[in-house]
């Protein structure tokens, strides 16, 4: 299925919150020996459900957040740092829903280069910014997260093209 809004993805790749929640603990299980963490730094939004699950699974009740504002429909690649975090990042673990284009990750990157990149999902063009993910998907995958999505009646693939006689 090719996303409507972009010519850059030829398929797509839904997400269901059980699968996500799967995702973001076997991410725990590669994160958890690679710590002790002062705390866990979400980049919002994407990156606040799976730091909740994150934050559960490695008993860190220290959670901060990053706030960037991308991938809005009429500003794309535009990123604009709406909450940054003081200090260099030593000890911390930055975690995200997902590396793409590597834009949002450079910016963040940027600003605390010593924390610890996680993403549950990670695209080649992003994966050389993040130190730990779960899942890689090709460039060309729209990743369609249970937030962004609700459940509704799909064409069957038999009856998708087929013309009324």
């Amino acid at each position: 299925m090719k996303k409507e809004t972009s010519n850059t993805y030829n398929r797509t790749y839904p997400i269901s919150w059980e699968q996500l929640q799967r995702d973001a603990r076997a991410l725990s299980w590669r994160l958890v020996d690679k710590g002790p963490w002062k705390g866990i730094i979400a980049i919002t939004r994407g990156g606040l459900v799976p730091a909740a699950i994150i934050a559960r699974e490695l008993d860190i009740r220290l959670v901060d957040t990053v706030c960037i504002a991308s991938y809005a429909e009429r500003d794309r690649g535009n990123i604009k740092v709406l909450k940054s975090k003081d200090g260099d990042g030593e000890g911390w673990l930055l975690v995200d829903d997902l590396v793409d284009t590597g834009k949002t990750a450079q910016v963040v990157r940027e600003m605390i280069p010593k924390a610890h990149f996680a993403t549950v999902y990670a695209k080649p063009a992003g994966r050389p910014l993040v130190d730990t993910f779960m899942t890689e998907f090709s460039q060309d995958t729209w990743i369609l997260f249970p937030w962004d999505s609700e459940i509704q009646f799909v064409q069957p693939i038999a009856g998708q093209g087929a013309q009324e006689s």
